[in-house]
């Protein structure tokens, strides 16, 4: 059984609003102490109510007072109580010799320490300490001491941004210079799976929640660096997905549960600007992404058939068990190292990177600054992107999930093709 772990960031705070460096000062020196502001506290209360229904099996906290302050508020929303353990490996980073300057006063001061910090985080030394590889380090330490005591079970873990996204890098395995891709909106929630030989991304930064705050569904941007936001969809379900069937390249329609997972989609993206739309060409993504610009009709669909599916060849249309029968070690390699795969009169991974590397770079290319493009595919090849953003081989494949009719917010900076921030 799947390990559960639901991460929370804490609900905006006093220093947040002034841009001022928080780290985990509060400790030991009060005129530092950073609590939540009213605005905080609603998201906190809103973040309790999108995750009321689940059954918990612990709750870990930060000791620093914004993060405890969000755990109680979150807990009021949740319908059965647990006590909550205040774990230190769960503070935010250490950076003392900046805490309680604003960000501005940072770049004055120390100009070539804060560019590190903004784009090469896991390079800064302050004094005898890297910040980000120790933060990385105490994620380890996190993961090492909770996980064996849940096995099978559900928690909650509320902390801050810099942890959070530690936490995430390292249950992923994801080298210490992707940290500032991920982005940890004030109340945001992501998931994550374990299972016995991995961990999966269910959802990052997930702020459809707080959307009476932020006045939108999708989580901001950080505007003054953004080049183009794509909208990363997976079709809406087929009967072959229901029965679990391998579907690669054969053009199955959505079923009804697909048609009814576009209109929520659509319903969902109906009043984000969308400048253009992109699409694989086989009938499932196009009537997905069809559905999703009826509220756009505008806006220009093109075709893009380097999106297709990866073509699963003789595998197509056949259930796990049928392959089993007459193909079962491959169906196994593919389960733990999908990257050895070549499927028999199909493609190989390597392969669809290659195809989704170009077809990537072209679509990104195309796509002005400031504008939000659609693009509508298939599992493999959202996976395939989603890899790729973060510079990882065939051999990650499994790290990143994403559900039918399932949005994720890629926020891309000027003249680059990989992320600042994401968001599933």
């Amino acid at each position: 059984m799947n390990t559960r772990v639901i991460l929370v960031r804490h609900g905006e705070s006093t220093f947040n609003v002034l841009s001022m460096v928080q780290g985990r000062g509060n400790l030991d020196r009060p005129e530092l102490q950073s609590v939540l502001t009213g605005r905080g506290q609603q998201q906190a209360q809103l973040a309790g109510s999108a995750l009321k229904n689940l059954t918990l099996h612990g709750i870990y906290v930060s000791p620093l007072v914004r993060a405890q302050q969000t755990a109680e508020l979150l807990c009021q929303a949740m319908p059965s109580f647990l006590p909550q353990t205040l774990h230190p490996e769960l503070m935010e980073v250490d950076l003392q010799e900046w805490e309680g300057m604003t960000f501005d006063q940072v770049k004055a001061a120390f100009p070539e320490d804060y560019a590190l910090w903004r784009y090469e985080a896991h390079r800064l030394r302050l004094g005898e300490r890297y910040p980000i590889l120790d933060l990385l380090a105490q994620a380890q330490r996190f993961w090492a001491q909770v996980l064996p005591k849940h096995q099978g079970q559900t928690l909650l873990v509320v902390a801050h941004s810099g942890i959070n996204r530690a936490l995430i890098c390292t249950a992923l395995g994801l080298p210490a210079e992707q940290y500032h891709r991920i982005q940890q909106t004030n109340g945001g929630i992501s998931v994550l799976n374990f299972g016995s030989n991995r961990a999966q991304l269910e959802s990052a930064n997930l702020t459809t929640h707080l959307a009476p705050l932020l006045g939108s569904v999708l989580p901001p941007s950080r505007r003054q660096e953004r080049g183009c936001r794509l909208l990363l969809v997976r079709h809406g379900e087929t009967d072959w997905n229901r029965q679990q069937r391998f579907q690669g390249q054969k053009d199955i329609p959505l079923n009804e549960q697909g048609r009814q997972q576009a209109q929520r989609a659509a319903a969902f993206l109906k009043d984000i600007p969308i400048h253009c739309a992109f699409s694989s060409p086989l009938s499932r993504p196009l009537e997905t992404a069809q559905q999703i610009l009826t509220p756009h009709p505008q806006v220009p669909l093109t075709l893009v058939p380097a999106l297709q599916e990866i073509s699963h060849g003789t595998w197509e249309g056949k259930l796990e068990s049928e392959i089993r029968e007459f193909d079962g070690p491959l169906l196994d390699l593919w389960q733990s190292h999908p990257e050895r795969v070549q499927m028999p009169a199909g493609e190989n991974l390597d392969q669809v990177w290659a195809r989704v590397r170009a077809a990537w770079a072209e679509l990104v290319a195309a796509v002005p600054p400031q504008q939000t493009a659609l693009v509508v595919a298939h599992d493999a090849v959202n996976k395939a992107i989603l890899c790729q953003l973060f510079d990882l081989a065939p051999s990650a494949f499994w790290l990143f999930k994403q559900g039918n009719g399932g949005v994720t917010v890629i926020d891309l900076p000027r003249g680059m093709i990989i992320p600042r921030c994401c968001s599933l």
